[in-house]
């Protein structure tokens, strides 16, 4: 396994589980139990998803000590600001019978995140938190954020896949030194990404699958990857990416692949703002 370390030294697993669109709770507690005797080390739920206790049921049912385990959940639109946050938060732990988090993040860029920025940097300091980051943040939301406040983001949680690479965005980051990581890395198989030909040819030159290749092609960059799936061979061969490696020539031929385009929507469509801050979550 390899690690990222965060800009306050903190080191977080470059592979993770993401237990995105898995709200039966049963099948969401089998699967993160699954990934966890798999290797996955790192865990990444949110309130939105409705899964948070069944992620927590999981971890206690875990022979892993918590120490060794990376767990990341984020807050809705509606728990910005300073004391929603303070709140949200709360119950976040309560729900997974935690006594800490490893990572908090703003799930979204919208509402009263400077608020929500001063609670998150305010449980840092108390050590409630080990990290506090940003999802879905745009480089110039991302650079506004940091540069008005102390706390610079730990991390950042963005879409990035072979069709949607970031290449200038990640300079930004590498500039205020924040770690990008990737949700739908697989672009949940849109744009016939697990037929694609070029990465089907690179897949076979290395024995290995397409999504193998993805993360591992993230990774490399730098990228900290959430792979999510149910099926426990799937699982476990998302984990398995770290005895290979992927060729210069072969980087280039997936940067080929990049549109710069999202394969779902973008954050900064005004129906997206009125249809997030609009979605309330309960509890």
């Amino acid at each position: 396994m390899q690690y990222a370390t965060l800009n306050n030294g903190v080191k977080m697993p470059l592979n993770g589980y993401g237990v995105f669109q898995i709200p039966d709770l049963q099948e969401a507690e089998e699967s993160v139990l699954t990934a966890i005797k798999a290797g996955y080390r790192l865990i990444d739920t949110a309130a939105v998803y409705m899964n948070e206790a069944a992620v927590g049921n999981a971890i206690k049912k875990s022979d892993v000590p918590r120490e060794e385990l990376f767990i990341t959940s984020k807050f809705w639109v509606n728990d910005t600001g300073y004391k929603a946050t303070k709140a949200a938060y709360e119950r976040t732990l309560e729900r997974m019978q935690l006594d800490y988090l490893d990572l908090y993040l703003i799930h979204q860029p919208y509402g009263d995140v400077y608020g929500s920025w001063r609670a998150l940097q305010e449980l840092y300091k108390e050590g409630e938190i080990r990290a506090i980051g940003v999802s879905n943040f745009h480089s110039d939301r991302l650079v506004d954020l940091a540069m008005h406040n102390e706390i610079t983001p730990h991390v950042n949680q963005i879409e990035v896949n072979p069709f949607l690479q970031r290449e200038e965005s990640l300079k930004v980051h590498q500039e205020y030194d924040v770690t990008v990581q990737a949700w739908a890395p697989f672009a949940q198989g849109k744009n016939g990404l697990f037929t694609n030909e070029l990465l089907a040819e690179i897949a076979k030159k290395y024995n290995k699958s397409v999504g193998q290749v993805v993360l591992r092609w993230l990774t490399q960059r730098g990228i900290s990857a959430l792979a999510k799936s149910v099926n426990e061979d799937r699982i476990a061969q998302n984990f398995d990416i770290w005895d290979f490696e992927l060729s210069a020539d072969d980087m280039s031929a997936i940067a080929t692949l990049d549109t710069d385009t999202s394969s779902f929507f973008s954050h900064r469509d005004p129906e997206i703002v009125k249809k997030f801050g609009s979605n309330k979550i309960q509890g």
